[in-house]
């Protein structure tokens, strides 16, 4: 089985007034999370079991990052109120999660819409993709993340 390619570089404003590159990640294993959007219930819950988990992820030296389409400004408030250790990267030209392949056709109270599928990837120090769930189910999912890069020994 021969490795995943590399990541292509790429660049997204972040929380905190900062940028996120790829690039700077190289020797440094991350988590990326996306996620439909800021303040919804299932988001909420994703963030805040990430939040929960935090210290462990960091313990590991391994960074956690969410990503939706939503504002740097709507991340800020979204961060704030929810008390998220982590920054938010705003892809708001969807060019990053298109090329994650994460925009997919959904339904919503019976209309398609097209959205971000929930999904998560773990990207290793030489910036490949460890491991990717994709269509995640919240409960558990932040836990079951941990897990695997407790065991990957990234």
């Amino acid at each position: 089985m021969s490795e995943p390619p590399v990541l292509p570089d790429f660049e997204l404003p972040a929380t905190g007034n900062q940028r996120f590159r790829l690039s700077a990640f190289k020797g440094h294993p991350f988590v990326l999370y996306f996620y439909p959007k800021d303040n919804t219930p299932g988001c909420t819950d994703q963030g805040m079991q990430f939040r929960d988990l935090h210290k462990e992820f960091t313990k590991l030296k391994v960074a956690v990052f969410g990503v939706s389409r939503d504002s740097v400004a709507a991340h800020e408030k979204f961060k704030a109120k929810f008390g998220f250790p982590f920054e938010l990267l705003s892809d708001e030209d969807e060019e990053i999660c298109q090329g994650f392949a994460v925009i997919k056709m959904k339904n919503m109270y019976g209309k398609k819409v097209r959205g971000i599928e929930r999904s998560t990837f773990v990207i290793d120090r030489t910036g490949r993709i460890a491991r990717e769930w994709r269509g995640v189910k919240v409960p558990g999912h932040a836990q079951e993340v941990l897990d695997f890069v407790k065991s990957a020994g990234l």
